[in-house]
């Protein structure tokens, strides 16, 4: 198996997790608009079938959806959606993130072996303040923020954009993420290589990653 000779990370699930309780977004949501509150985070979440989109417009439009889903399935009519939505994002502190059990050390190995940089879906305006709380900007050699770019993962483009900014070639570039649709496909598809991150389901079902860790600090063992 080809031994990577850089590693680019995901951020968030992957190097990062947030910090700021979903219960008080939730409940911001609700204070935002003066509605009686109904459901909770998980129902909102399990509403959206995954995380919000990373493009503002997108994220919103997502989260006025799941909340007219979880209003519908506790018989409520008439729900604000939209505010209920912008609510929410009002309140999030994107600041408010610590690093992954591991994540550190992973860090560490990779930038002992070669280039580092790390490639997120999400605009700057929502990543950097998470770059800056982790201090990656001294840890790794690029940041790249597609979700400012036209096309975002599992888009060939960013992985493109984040090889050439670290001067690796894609084939001997090793892609950690958490999400098998988004970082799996994505560096499959750009011709990198693909390690799957989880944090808790272990099957990649019939995507087939070079690597699944158990925690970042498996990567130990790749480089």
């Amino acid at each position: 198996m080809t031994t990577p000779a850089a590693v680019v990370f995901d951020l968030d699930g992957t190097l990062c997790e947030g910090t700021q309780p979903e219960e008080s977004l939730y409940e911001a949501a609700f204070a935002a608009t003066d509605v009686e509150p109904f459901g909770s985070p998980g129902e909102l979440w399990a509403a959206l079938d995954g995380p919000p989109e990373p493009d503002p417009e997108d994220e919103r439009s997502s989260l006025a959806a799941g909340f007219r889903r979880v209003g519908a399935q506790h018989g409520r009519r008439g729900v604000p959606a939209d505010a209920l939505a912008a609510g929410l994002i009002d309140a999030v502190d994107y600041s408010a993130v610590a690093y992954r059990a591991g994540a550190e050390a992973a860090l560490a190995a990779a930038r002992e072996h070669g280039p580092v940089a790390v490639m997120t879906n999400g605009p700057a305006r929502r990543q950097r303040p998470k770059v800056r709380t982790l201090g990656l900007d001294e840890r790794v050699d690029a940041v790249v923020y597609a979700g400012d770019m036209e096309r975002r993962k599992p888009h060939p483009e960013p992985f493109a954009r984040v090889c050439r900014a670290i001067e690796t070639p894609s084939e001997t570039t090793l892609y950690v993420g958490d999400s098998l649709e988004n970082d799996v496909a994505g560096a499959h598809g750009a011709g990198l290589l693909a390690a799957w991150c989880p944090q808790h389901e272990r099957d990649p079902g019939q995507y087939r990653p070079e690597h699944v860790f158990d925690g970042p600090a498996d990567l130990d063992g790749v480089v």
